[in-house]
């Protein structure tokens, strides 16, 4: 294992794109935790996220993973490039020559995707425990660790998107079509997901759509991109401010996703090494 560390490290150590977007992401991941600290202005308004709750325990751990969650496309730039130059620049059939085994490559860009997973999410971790006893406006020991578990859903949420791009990577060899790959998912699950929506509800009143929309098992939520959405709701409804409006705050953890997050994890990283495999690079 430790092997195969120092092999990533040596490939990524000169790798421009690697230390680009590896320091935009961290740069940019404080900057977003720390954003509560400052006021907007909106509608002539002044809005500040720490007084809204953001950094209250126990929905701080909600608010930091759903914040730098939207950064993960940061890291997964590194793990697509990362794993396309093996490719476009013929060192996996050079490593493969040299004695390294599709096995140990495969494992080997697991290795950096759990890294890189780790470290992030012990970083949220800290950070937002730091945040919320600095800032929480509750201190209650029954509070703070409440709802830690969305640290968890945070690391697998990544650990599943690094292996759909690896996935990507591996199938489609250039950058450019793993990101279009990405994308065509996307916008074919969102418009798979309108349509059993619509199906389902357009003929029913207002108080029969509100029932199912809430009780009614959609499919889709079981597809990739949706799974790894579902595990960390948006934490807006939880502010003061959707309180005042009526708007409450209502989350069942999300056993279904995490099981079917585990499930694509596993085929994708199955399918990864069954390419490798058939193909003969």
């Amino acid at each position: 294992m430790i092997r195969l560390l120092k092999l990533e490290y040596l490939k990524n150590l000169n790798y421009v794109p690697f230390k680009v977007f590896a320091g935009l992401y961290f740069v940019i991941l404080v900057v977003l935790l720390f954003i509560g600290l400052i006021d907007f202005d909106i509608f002539g308004q002044t809005i500040n996220l720490k007084e809204q709750g953001m950094y209250d325990f126990p929905g701080v751990w909600n608010f930091t993973t759903y914040t730098v969650a939207l950064l993960k496309i940061f890291l997964g730039c590194i793990i697509v490039f990362s794993i396309c130059q093996e490719f476009s620049n013929r060192m996996f059939k050079q490593n493969v020559i040299d004695g390294l085994s599709r096995e140990e490559f495969i494992a080997s860009k697991l290795l950096t995707i759990l890294v890189f997973t780790a470290f992030s999410t012990f970083l949220v971790f800290v950070i937002a425990f730091i945040l919320g006893k600095s800032y929480s406006t509750t201190q209650d020991s029954h509070l703070i660790f409440k709802e830690v578990y969305f640290v968890f859903n945070y690391f697998l949420k990544l650990f599943t998107f690094f292996s759909f791009l690896m996935f990507l990577s591996v199938l489609f060899r250039k950058s450019i079509f793993v990101f279009l790959g990405f994308f065509m998912m996307w916008f074919a699950e969102k418009i798979i997901g309108g349509i059993e929506h619509i199906s389902i509800i357009k003929n029913v009143n207002d108080i029969e759509r509100e029932r199912l929309l809430n009780t009614h098992t959609f499919y889709s939520d079981f597809l990739p991109l949706e799974s790894m959405s579902r595990l960390i709701p948006s934490p807006l409804v939880r502010t003061k401010l959707a309180q005042i409006f009526g708007i409450e705050f209502k989350f069942v953890y999300p056993w279904e996703s995490v099981i079917a997050c585990l499930i694509w994890a596993t085929v994708f990283i199955v399918g990864s090494y069954w390419i490798l495999k058939r193909k003969d690079w």
